[in-house]
């Protein structure tokens, strides 16, 4: 039987904000009433289309769109997962584990984002032409298998940011049923936990790509370095974590006979959460970390002193109060 929409679905919710939600009695009921009406707008809007291809990572916001698609279509729907050196080994196994958990099915497929200059290059709508080359594989499947409508997990929370994937998602047609049906980022993960999706309370999560500033080119082998990275802090326990991937130029002093040489260095900028940077700053965890990282190939290790907030590698482009990115 599903949990009440209650404290351990809100716990979610609040965790984000060190709030505690046995504090919020009265606005529980208000978001629950406000909460299962979006829902049934949701499933409404899912049973409209008939049939829907759904774009699929395993985060929060695609994971519970794909599984209320399955729940309201059955095998009219079906989820969709782009595998490339953006998405982390974990992330990809995670997403297929979930979907044979809760039985709605899982399509994987290859896109080429990384055959692409425009990506490679890092502009600041990186995304966009990562989103268009997922529509252009998406497209044809749908097609080809009857699917009606293409979804994809933007919510309304999402309203207002800098997301240049929207621009390709508009120009194939994919809907945002979340958003449309006003769903929030809280509202998701308070659903989610209701209906005992293991997403409800997982960290956000953008591809690795998010991680390398805008105008340093992407490759494979650095958002290699970066998994490896985030991989080894996740295991040591922290919750929100990020590893900005920065490259530093040394220029060698030429001999007496052999010209100036410049060297590529790698920095690890370290974010964590604010209220795990005590943890990470104890008990020679720092020292482990800069030492393993060392392993992996970064040069200079470093923690950022504001700590994780989502979308700090677009800071220099945009004013501090946007979020966006990862």
């Amino acid at each position: 039987m599903p949990l009440p929409l209650g404290v351990l679905a809100l716990t979610a919710v609040f965790r984000g904000n060190n709030l505690n939600p046995l504090d919020f009695a009265s606005v529980r009921c208000d978001f629950a009433g406000v909460a299962s009406e979006r829902y049934e707008r949701l499933r409404g809007l899912l049973s409209s289309y008939g049939s829907c291809l759904v774009a699929y990572s395993g985060g929060v916001d695609s994971a519970f769109l794909a599984y209320v698609a399955h729940e309201v279509l059955g095998d009219k729907a079906l989820a969709a997962i782009a595998d490339s050196p953006s998405l982390p080994r974990r992330e990809f196994e995670q997403a297929l584990a979930l979907g044979r958990q809760f039985r709605f099915p899982v399509r994987v497929l290859r896109t080429r984002e990384f055959e692409n200059a425009s990506y490679l290059a890092n502009p600041d709508n990186r995304c966009y032409f990562c989103k268009h080359e997922l529509f252009t594989e998406l497209a044809p499947l749908a097609k080809a298998e009857g699917f009606a409508v293409i979804a994809y997990g933007e919510n309304a929370s999402d309203i207002g940011d800098y997301r240049p994937g929207a621009q390709a998602a508009a120009q194939f047609q994919v809907r945002a049923p979340l958003k449309e049906a006003g769903l929030t980022k809280a509202d998701i993960r308070a659903l989610s936990a209701e209906l005992g999706l293991p997403t409800a309370d997982k960290p956000q999560m953008a591809c690795l790509s998010s991680r390398v500033p805008y105008g340093e080119v992407v490759s494979p082998e650095k958002l290699k370095m970066i998994e490896q990275a985030e991989n080894l802090l996740r295991d040591l326990g922290f919750y929100d974590v990020r590893v900005r991937h920065h490259e530093l130029r040394k220029v060698v002093p030429p001999s007496t006979i052999n010209p100036p040489l410049t060297a590529t260095l790698h920095l690890a900028r370290i974010e964590v959460g604010p209220a795990e940077m005590r943890k990470f700053l104890e008990n020679g965890t720092s020292i482990q970390v800069a030492e393993a990282l060392r392993q992996i190939g970064y040069a200079h290790v470093t923690l950022d002193l504001q700590g994780y907030r989502r979308g700090s590698t677009n800071e220099v482009i945009k004013p501090p109060t946007s979020s966006i990115g990862g």
